[in-house]
């Protein structure tokens, strides 16, 4: 059983350059979040997310696909987030769709992070989908993971301009930087014990708020939880 004071145990699946990966470690290491990355974990062998890992002394891991069938793979996974004792899975950038298997078995432990304001422009390119409709305001989705793309109830979201002269470079920059805002702060909220899920509502129950607490960004709308 874990102390009261130890912070909450987080593993993360990255396939690339590992930017919101280094938001959460960030926030551990700045005391912003009870909590702790144990474990990072990627589908490819040179992700940018296993040298952070190994910057901060992080146990990495590439878990080779290739050959592989799905159960097999994440069954690898599996073994090594419950052999780090991981208690929040984070998906961070991580490219490879999950099976309903693997979901089942970490449901209700298992967030991710989506370049869009859910439930629209999923898939794996939510920004330059969301310019090329047209769209006025864009922004990123947190929420639990369920046995569909990117369709788990809905934990923050935080909305972005789009401006007259975007491309999904600079688009999705400005987007980045609030999701590494709105990543921590869900993974805070979660080892808090606030997040009620409700069906397809989550209900962020009452506490502190980081728009009291620390920096917001011009021209960002942050939903109520944050």
């Amino acid at each position: 059983m874990k102390n009261p004071q130890q912070k909450l145990s987080v593993g993360v699946l990255a396939s690339g350059s590992g930017t919101d990966l280094q938001s959460i470690i960030d926030a551990s290491e700045h005391h912003l979040i009870d909590a702790e990355v144990v474990v990072v974990i990627s589908d490819k062998k040179d992700a940018g997310a296993l040298s952070r890992a190994m910057t901060h002394g992080i146990p990495g891991f590439f878990v080779d696909p290739k050959g592989k069938d799905r159960p097999t793979h994440e069954s690898e996974i599996d073994r090594l987030l419950r052999a780090h004792q991981v208690e929040l899975v984070v998906g961070a950038g991580y490219m490879r769709l999950l099976s309903s298997g693997f979901v089942k078995k970490w449901q209700g432990k298992l967030i991710n992070i989506h370049p869009a304001l859910l439930p629209s422009f999923k898939g794996t390119n939510g920004q330059r989908d969301a310019l090329e409709y047209g769209v006025k305001v864009s922004g990123c989705t947190t929420h639990f993971m369920d046995t569909e793309m990117d369709h788990g109830p809905i934990i923050l979201q935080a909305a972005v301009l789009v401006r007259q002269d975007d491309d999904r470079d600079a688009l999705a920059s400005r987007i980045l930087e609030v999701e590494h805002q709105i990543l921590p702060r869900t993974i805070q909220l979660f080892a808090q014990r606030r997040l009620l899920i409700e069906g397809r509502r989550v209900v962020v129950l009452p506490g502190d708020s980081w728009k009291k607490k620390h920096k917001v960004l011009p021209d960002v709308l942050y939903s109520e939880g944050y």
